[in-house]
């Protein structure tokens, strides 16, 4: 499938939607283990807010962390994928990056490893969901 002929408008993945037990404990870890920045804490009214961190530099995809408001919400935190990786947090130092997430007490799931495509770790955020530390290689 393409797209049709004519102007190809800039568009990009610019905020993804996390579902979460509390707002103010997942930004809390984002913040502190990841080191994401609190972009936004908007009351909606009703006990819902519009809450979303990012990586400090402004690069990439915004979380958007969505409270679980009923049972079926609250039944996929920390296993949105059905237990595959989620998220994927690109760096330019992974050496540095693994080993500052580590000392903030970050959980990996296995030893840093050297791929084709890079070196990769999978770490799990506060509720289990499964993310991959990676530096991609370098094309020479």
């Amino acid at each position: 499938m393409s797209l049709p002929p004519g102007p190809v408008s800039n568009r990009r993945v610019a905020t993804v939607a996390i579902v979460v037990r509390d707002y103010d404990a997942a930004a809390r870890w984002y913040v502190e283990c990841l080191g994401f920045v609190l972009a936004e804490d908007v009351d909606l009214g009703g006990g819902k807010r519009w809450v979303t961190v990012e990586p400090a530099d402004g690069q990439g995809a915004r979380l958007l962390l969505a409270e679980a408001s009923d049972g079926e919400q609250e039944s996929r935190i920390g296993n949105q994928t059905g237990g595959r990786v989620f998220l994927f947090l690109e760096t330019d130092d992974f050496a540095r990056d693994h080993a500052a997430m580590l000392e903030k007490g970050v959980e990996f799931r296995e030893a840093p490893r050297h791929e084709a495509y890079g070196t990769v770790a999978v770490f799990a955020d506060l509720y289990g969901n499964l993310w991959d530390l990676i530096e991609p290689r370098r094309q020479a």
